[in-house]
């Protein structure tokens, strides 16, 4: 998606960066339409000969613009509270195709799916279990449901992002699931469709991934025996992309693993993409506001931080950073900052760089888990948002004003 042009600027697609930041200033995201949909297609071909449906996880990147490009492509989507329901149905999302993960869901959220008529709630819990069933029978509905099994694997990633192993919060223990889905068959307002798994993000190796699916599809072959018959295996997401160094797995050894687990099956297969759909589809641009030079260090501080992007000081992350227009200066070694009051905030650590004040930064790999885990801290505005497409431009999310911040907030009452 990123290209130099012959003036040595940067591009997405065919639109300069430099154009991008003119137009609708800094900090902004920048998403590659054609990225978002060679990603997806790519994925979606990889698992042509087998019965699936490409649920995308909203929690990846939930852009309205985003959502509507993979809607088009005929995605069902992946999501783990109302909002992102309703995000999923406004961008043209089909109820019958989404699912409905999360450990929380309330009343409301449970109310909304059963609505609109999604393809699955994803239980993680007995109690929860029994809330489904009680909500869908004052609705007078039956509930859909699958099992979220915790299969107790190490996928091996960052600890922030492992939910497979058996002190995570998400889903049901591997030995509780048989009973479970015995107490499901017995309820009057639910209909057992599939089982559900997710051990991670950023996974870099198949074999872990390979030993849940394992354990899973033992598991279902227990329920088979008891009489449970199920439409759907949906074996979640979490395929890794490369930011640095990483090594992830091809696509075509992923897709041919699964095509093995399930040979034979009379089930569907369902999957849930997130980062690996958008995670190289974006960047953030932001623009160098200072440079301070150190006996220690030096800072180069720009006008994004970590309320714009969280995953450097939440995990550490390392994401390339490059120049919209190359220098022939000399580099020095530089500590990439915002002007957030946290000595985390940092975007990247260590990168040898020629710079000048008002020099635009790229940022690479920002196409998820970064807007869509942005916040107001110290009374920021979040960043826009822009989709190129070909040789075009469009503003999909306006920056935030700072009348924006406290437009739903209150002083006190005279006199109290």
């Amino acid at each position: 998606m990123l290209a130099s042009g012959r003036d040595g600027v940067l591009r997405v697609e065919d639109v300069s960066l430099a154009e991008i930041a003119a137009r609708y200033g800094t900090p902004c995201y920048v998403y590659s339409r054609a990225a978002l949909e060679g990603a997806f297609g790519e994925f979606d071909t990889a698992f042509a000969g087998t019965r699936h449906l490409t649920c995308y996880a909203l929690k990846a990147n939930a852009n309205l613009a985003v959502l509507d490009v993979f809607a088009r492509l005929g995605s069902g989507f992946d999501v783990v509270s109302g909002g992102e329901l309703a995000r999923a149905i406004a961008a043209g999302g089909k109820a019958e195709r989404i699912v409905f993960s999360g450990v929380g869901k309330t009343e409301e959220e449970l109310r909304q799916g059963l609505e609109l008529g999604i393809l699955c709630f994803n239980v993680e819990s007995a109690s929860e279990l029994e809330h489904v069933d009680r909500v869908a029978g004052r609705m007078g509905k039956t509930a859909p449901i699958s099992v979220r099994v915790n299969p107790d694997v190490d996928p091996h990633t960052h600890p922030h992002i492992s939910t497979g192993l058996k002190e995570s919060k998400f889903g049901v223990a591997l030995d509780d699931a048989l009973p479970l889905y015995l107490r499901a068959a017995a309820l009057p307002n639910v209909r057992i469709r599939g089982i559900d798994m997710h051990i991670g993000s950023q996974l870099t190796e198949l074999a872990p991934f390979r030993e849940a699916a394992a354990r899973l599809l033992t598991l279902v072959g227990k329920l088979g025996d008891a009489g449970i018959v199920l439409e759907h295996i949906d074996l979640g997401g979490g395929l890794g992309i490369r930011y640095k160094d990483e090594v992830p797995p091809s696509l075509a050894d992923y897709a041919a693993m699964i095509r093995d687990l399930t040979r034979g099956r009379r089930e569907s297969v369902l999957l849930e993409p997130g980062r690996s759909l958008t995670g190289n589809a974006g960047l953030l641009l932001t623009r160098v506001t200072y440079l301070k030079p150190g006996r220690e260090h030096n800072f180069a501080i720009v006008d994004a931080a970590m309320n714009d992007f969280l995953r450097p000081a939440l995990y550490d992350a390392w994401h390339e950073v490059r120049p919209v227009m190359a220098r022939r200066e000399s580099s020095r070694r530089w500590q990439v900052v915002g002007p957030v009051c946290e000595s985390a905030d940092y975007l990247a650590r260590d990168r040898d760089l020629a710079l000048a004040e008002g020099d635009l930064l790229a940022v690479l790999s920002a196409g998820a888990y970064a807007m869509s885990m942005s916040s107001n801290y110290n009374s920021r505005p979040r960043a826009a948002e822009v989709l190129v497409d070909g040789a075009t431009s469009q503003l999909v999310r306006a920056r935030e004003t700072i009348a924006d911040l406290f437009a739903h907030e209150s002083r006190l009452a005279p006199g109290k």
